[in-house]
């Protein structure tokens, strides 16, 4: 065969064999497109049964859905039905409750209708009976309604000349007296800014012991303990038969003070012998000055007082164990000084300089039974020279009248010391009378028939008055605080004046059912 039959055949079989390649492979490719048609359906067959079992479900669901919430509807007409029928009751009641009173009211107004022409006719009645007793009135006195008007006009006209007289000289008095009200109003104000209690003192200290057995250990062998100790503290120490207590005398209470620490410290350790009394004596006179030094501090600060001297802050704390007839020196200088800074600020002084003297005014009662001549002299010299103010300095030395008052805030200091040293409780026998004259304004008070309660209040500047509302009607209550008021007038003394207050009180009560 030649070469191009040969290449031919081959050519030929190329071709044949390439044709059947591409036959057989359309053919795999119909029989794999018609497999995936076949699938598809039968996924699609199988999403649509699941959408049928789901539609079935929610129809089921919706159905038990409706059931219920038909349900939940009936029970809530049916809790409406029940509330309705039980408003419909209540309105029925208060319907018929309504008409009651309606009638009810009827009925009183029908009743307040006759009432009223029951009246008219008494009242007609009085008319012709008062006119009959004016006509007998004239016939038995001989005198017309003309005449006796005339009478009982001049009788008044006497009666308010009198009157207005009184008047005229009261308001004549009041005038006279608007400088001293004004100034008294000042004060008020001042002191009520600070009232505080005082707790008398006295010259004894007591000191509590464990047991009797401490007084031997105490006074020492032939006495050596307690000469030691009174020598040391310079006070007088007081055993007696008191059980378990032993008592410290002396009218410097600082130094009383100094023996109290040092004998509860020495029974305590156990300790008791002259060395040790010299140790321990030392340890509380410094723990006293401690004491005074914070205690001046302190009242400083609650006076706002700044920039004293150190030396005059513990002069100032030393006062804290002086008493002046049973009123603490230190407790009076910090009130002094409140009501200086309150009378200050009322009339326009200087309120720095008048609270800081107020504080240091008793200054000069630390050292006055160290130094010789009047405490307000000795405080004065004291200010000055720790650097006060001349003014302070003045202020200081004439709260006693030791110097002339020259300014405004010498004036206010000696009134605020005057004040805190003369109001009741301040010290012991002004409480005692002031207690005596509250007594007797209750006293007085009570002695009127028909009062049932009485009290004093006010400092006894005021006196308030409860009746008996049976007994005393309101004209009587206005009669009663004027007979009271006389009264107080006629048969006790008070200085200023007394406000006599009658309260009368009445108390209806009813039940509605």
């Amino acid at each position: 065969m030649s070469p191009v039959a040969t290449v031919l055949v081959l050519l030929l079989a190329m071709l044949v064999t390439a044709g059947l390649a591409f036959a057989a492979t359309y053919f795999w490719l119909q029989a794999r497109e018609a497999s995936r048609m076949k699938q598809a359906q039968r996924d699609a067959d199988t999403i649509l049964e699941e959408a049928r079992t789901q539609q079935k479900e929610l129809i089921l669901q919706g159905k038990d859905d409706a059931l219920r919430f038909r349900s939940e509807v009936d029970q809530e007409m049916k809790d409406r039905r029940t509330e309705l029928t039980r408003l419909e009751r209540r309105l029925q009641q208060k319907e018929e409750t309504a008409d009651k009173r309606v009638e009810a009211l009827e009925r009183r107004e029908r009743g307040v209708q006759n009432r009223e022409q029951e009246l008219e006719t008494i009242r007609i009645e009085l008319d012709g009976s008062r006119e009959q007793q004016r006509r007998e009135l004239e016939r038995v006195a001989n005198l017309t309604t003309d005449d006796a008007k005339n009478f009982l006009l001049g009788e008044i006209e006497t009666e308010v000349r009198e009157i207005a007289g009184r008047k005229i000289r009261q308001i004549e008095q009041e005038t006279k007296e608007e400088a001293n009200r004004r100034a008294m109003q000042i004060l008020a104000t001042a002191v009520q800014r600070c009232a505080p209690e005082y707790v008398a003192e006295s010259t004894v200290s007591v000191v509590s012991l464990p047991s009797d057995d401490m007084k031997g250990r105490i006074i020492g062998r032939e006495g050596r303990n307690i000469r030691a100790l009174e020598a040391a503290t310079h006070v007088d120490i007081i055993i007696d038969d008191t059980p378990e207590v032993i008592m410290v005398s002396c009218f410097d209470a600082v130094r009383r003070e100094v023996s109290r620490r040092a004998i509860t410290k020495l029974v305590q350790d156990g300790r008791i012998h002259p060395a040790r009394i010299e140790e321990v004596v030392l340890k509380a006179q410094q723990e006293v000055e401690q004491v005074m030094q914070e205690e001046g501090e302190k009242v400083a600060y609650e006076a706002n007082v700044q920039g004293l001297h150190p030396e005059l802050i513990r002069l100032l704390g030393r006062l804290k164990y002086r008493t002046s007839y049973g009123q603490n020196v230190l407790q009076h200088s910090l009130e002094c000084s409140f009501i200086a800074a309150g009378i200050a600020a009322e009339l326009g002084a200087d309120i720095n300089v008048a609270k800081t003297a107020a504080l240091l005014h008793d200054i000069g009662k630390a050292v006055d039974h160290e130094v010789e001549g009047p405490h307000a002299l000795i405080g004065a010299e004291i200010a000055k020279r720790l650097g006060r103010s001349a003014r302070i300095v003045h202020a200081i030395a004439a709260h006693h009248g030791e110097e002339e008052p020259a300014t405004v805030e010498a004036f206010i200091v000696a009134t605020a010391d005057s004040i805190s040293g003369g109001r009741p409780g301040a010290r012991r026998d002004m409480l005692e009378r002031y207690i005596q004259r509250l007594e007797a304004l209750e006293g007085v008070a009570n002695s009127f028939d028909g009062v049932d309660k009485s009290f004093a209040i006010q400092a006894g500047r005021e006196v308030r008055i409860l009746v008996r509302p049976d007994n005393i009607d309101d004209l009587g209550a206005t009669r009663l605080a004027r007979d009271v008021a006389k009264k107080i007038e006629e048969t006790l003394e008070y200085p200023g004046q007394i406000k006599v207050t009658v309260i009368r009180e009445t108390r209806s009560v009813d039940y509605a059912r």
